[in-house]
């Protein structure tokens, strides 16, 4: 069998995908959560507005995790996973910048 050597720039890759998709994906299904919530909020109680955001907050990671191992390069991967949790995190964040909660 045949000895093959990982260069250190594809070990460094990897781990930053990884990161991109633990942390990144945490990131952004929690301002997925946070977001929808409010987004649900004047539809249905809070209690089912939470709970509804929550669980589709586990899709959001999952693809979020699949994304950072499918996107071109690492760069990509936190581009496309991190811009989008800045996004949803200034609009659940808005209410309380422009002083209603």
């Amino acid at each position: 069998m045949k000895a093959v050597r990982l260069d250190w720039r594809y070990r460094v890759a990897i781990t930053s995908r990884a990161l991109a998709a633990g942390l990144g994906g945490y990131a952004l299904a929690a301002a997925f959560t946070a977001a929808l919530t409010l987004g649900l909020m004047p539809f249905m109680p809070r209690v089912e507005a939470v709970l509804t955001a929550t669980l589709l907050a586990w899709l959001v990671y999952a693809l979020a995790v699949a994304w950072a191992f499918y996107a071109r390069t690492a760069w990509g991967a936190w581009g496309a996973i991190e811009l989008p949790a800045l996004a949803l995190g200034a609009v659940a964040m808005a209410p309380r910048w422009l002083g209603g909660a």
